[in-house]
């Protein structure tokens, strides 16, 4: 059961939880009422201290789906963090009001941080660099929809995967399932770090390799997650300019990829893609976007208590 629990990162849950979310998520989006006022009652309070656009509507698309409401800011400067409150008076103050909390934070380990102080569920809705677990289930929502299952697959990460969390949180996710092979296109200066390599991947015994050059792997993917260069994530503005169009993925590129390939991308895209491949059929992001929302709607109606009916249905 998933009822009052955190989710601060992947590997909070376990293969059978995310299996048992990814079934409940199908069935939300089988039948939009499933579930429909299960959280009616309920208050989810999303505290975003970075911009977001997806992510945080679709937590509060999702809240209301399930007859919920929600509260909260879309920026720091508007709660009284701008008048210096701390971290911990913030989470201590939000969990009289509200039944969960939606963070993102810039800070990596803000949320466990905030974990550690709220009598509520606190979900992480990314911290800097470090964790995006809630984009990690739509991309393995998007991924088990699309590709019919997730294990025995060739996954190219490309782009930012230095500071990606997106990339960071994925790739851990994969390496609890079987036969995962995963390639890195990056240039040096943004080449995913040590501790993905050693301390995750090496440590499961996952086969990876490192490229700085798309052209040369992407026939060999059946997955490409795309990235875009994060410009909030450098201290030096000379540095960004340089790397930000490193790759951009257009039609000529796709030519030699596998007609079963699917492109996934965290979005917002600045101009890492094309827009001429939005027509590929192959082109996934936007479905993938939609699937966060009923993943998010599954994990909240988990975390505030699954109705009887939906308890049996996620126990098949």
């Amino acid at each position: 059961m998933l009822t009052g629990r955190h989710l601060i990162e992947p590997g909070n849950f376990t293969l059978d939880e995310m299996d048992r979310l990814f079934k409940l998520a199908e069935q939300i989006e089988e039948d939009p009422a499933y579930l429909r006022d299960s959280c009616r009652g309920k208050v989810l309070a999303t505290l975003f201290f970075e911009p977001s656009t997806r992510t945080r509507l679709s937590f509060e698309a999702a809240m209301l789906r399930l007859g919920g409401s929600c509260l909260g800011f879309a920026e720091p400067g508007s709660s009284s963090v701008a008048k210096g409150e701390s971290l911990a008076d913030t989470i201590r103050t939000v969990s009289c009001y509200a039944d969960a909390i939606v963070m993102r934070n810039p800070k990596e380990g803000a949320a466990l941080l905030a974990s550690r102080y709220a009598e509520i569920p606190v979900i992480n809705a990314g911290d800097g660099g470090h964790h995006h677990p809630t984009q990690t289930l739509t991309d393995l929502l998007t991924i088990r929809q699309l590709r019919g299952d997730i294990g025995n697959l060739t996954v190219g990460f490309c782009g930012d995967l230095k500071f990606g969390r997106t990339v960071h949180s994925l790739a851990k996710a994969l390496s609890c399932y079987p036969h995962i092979r995963m390639v890195f296109i990056s240039p040096p200066e943004l080449k995913v770090p040590a501790y993905i390599k050693t301390g995750i991947l090496e440590k499961e015994g996952i086969e990876y390799r490192e490229t700085d050059t798309l052209e040369k792997v992407i026939g060999d993917l059946d997955v490409l997650y795309m990235t875009r260069v994060q410009r909030e994530r450098f201290f030096n503005e000379e540095d960004y300019i340089r790397l930000k169009d490193s790759y951009i993925l257009n039609r000529e590129k796709m030519e030699p990829a596998r007609k079963t390939m699917i492109i996934l991308h965290p979005l917002p895209r600045v101009n890492e893609i094309a827009l001429e491949v939005d027509q590929d059929p192959r082109a996934s992001y936007f479905k993938q976007a939609k699937y966060g929302m009923y993943i998010r709607m599954a994990l909240l109606a988990s975390i505030l208590g699954v109705p009887d009916g939906a308890a049996l249905y996620m126990q098949k």
